[in-house]
């Protein structure tokens, strides 16, 4: 049923690493120290936790990743897993915690994933990363970028609907005015569309200011059913809808370069919730380059399809906008350590529904949606967020 979730499970400990460039750090290491961070966040010890899911890392890969935390950690899971879904891993993982939970498998997930793409690769190993998108007999041979696939994404956006660079231009100010307020975010002096404009040209249309951070980092989550959670210290944070929508694997199989299948992972998380676009105080959109967040916008529901580039050029996703989006700064300014990057858009969304979020914080904040999105642009997860069960 469509409702079997909702209000089922509850998040109850958050916690994130510092983030930037760690060389102090191995990724295992903050990974570990998320965890424990969390967990002292929770107050809750390692023995109470009986299921783990973590998200391999690039830079220290392990051949069974979850294994290796639970050894590092020492706790000894019934259900433990590692996942690999690029960007939209963090929410694809709250689905599989939450159905565990429900269905008896676990009672406590500790859900914690980091990595250190600044300090744990070399310029040549990034590059390699960065080319290896694709299909190796089709793709790969030509060397095309990952920001070279955004960037058809940015240009058919223009070509279709007018969108303009500036408009790319003030989703990366709106991020940033946000991360000015978050003394955690790795970016925190303002720019202006002028600045992103006139950033250094990496793959045309997309400017440096649109390409998200290269960075160091980890962030945790630990979660429980909604009957437990007042057994914690902090007022839970209750999962109301998910949704998935996978499209393709590679953008070159993509049936639109407009239209993503956030369409879909947006109309089930809104049907098993029982909202809609209009009922979110906020929203945390995967913004690994400017153009991404526009589309979001679009097949989220928060404006019309094509009205994306007025939408964000006329301030409604700044504090105090309609729907004031990455509230913490994002991965265009807050830090992107890769796959695990969306882990800080979730812990932000738990900051801002316990009201904790100082400056940045969202007035009478009581329900927020967070979306995550790998590969280019081919898998989708949405998740609904609240500070009450219904």
């Amino acid at each position: 049923m469509l409702d079997s979730l909702r209000g089922k499970v509850a998040i109850v400990g958050a916690a994130d690493t510092e983030v930037g460039n760690l060389p102090q750090f191995s990724p295992t290491g903050l990974c570990i120290n998320a965890a424990r961070r969390a967990m002292a966040d929770a107050q809750i010890t390692k023995d109470k936790i009986d299921g783990l899911i973590t998200c391999n890392s690039m830079a220290e890969p392990y051949m069974y990743h979850a294994e290796a935390m639970a050894e590092y950690l020492q706790i000894f899971p019934r259900y433990c897993i590692g996942v690999n879904a690029g960007g939209s891993t963090t929410f694809s993982v709250l689905h599989h915690a939450a159905a565990a939970i429900v269905s008896g498998m676990c009672t406590t997930v500790l859900i914690t994933m980091a990595d250190s793409l600044r300090s744990g690769l070399t310029r040549d190993q990034a590059m390699k990363m960065q080319s290896s998108a694709g299909h190796s007999q089709f793709e790969i041979p030509f060397g095309p970028t990952v920001p070279a696939f955004y960037a058809l994404i940015a240009r058919a956006h223009m070509d279709k609907y007018g969108t303009t660079a500036e408009q790319f231009a003030a989703i990366a100010v709106a991020c940033r005015n946000h991360a000015c307020l978050n003394p955690a975010a790795e970016m925190r002096t303002p720019i202006t569309v002028e600045d992103v404009i006139n950033s250094r040209m990496i793959a045309d249309p997309l400017h440096l200011l649109d390409c998200s951070l290269v960075s160091d980092g980890g962030s945790a989550i630990i979660m429980t059913s909604a009957e437990r959670a007042a057994d914690f210290p902090h007022d839970p944070v209750y999962i109301l809808g998910f949704g998935e929508g996978h499209g393709h694997e590679h953008i070159s199989q993509a049936q639109s370069l407009t239209t993503s299948f956030a369409v879909e992972s947006g109309r089930r998380a809104y049907a098993m919730a029982g909202l809609g676009p209009r009922d979110m105080d906020f929203a945390q959109l995967y913004d690994c380059f400017t153009p991404t967040v526009l589309v979001e916008l679009e097949d989220l529901g928060f404006c019309e399809k094509g009205e994306g580039g007025a939408f964000v050029a006329d301030g409604n996703i700044e504090l105090g906008g309609i729907l004031p989006v990455n509230t913490h700064g994002g991965l265009l300014s807050h830090c992107h350590p890769g796959n695990p990057g969306s882990m800080f858009a979730l812990t932000e969304t738990v900051t801002q529904l316990r009201g904790k979020a100082g400056r940045r914080q969202v007035e009478d904040a009581q329900v927020g949606l967070v979306h995550g999105q790998g590969g280019i642009m081919s898998s989708h997860t949405t998740a609904i967020l609240g500070r009450e069960r219904h």
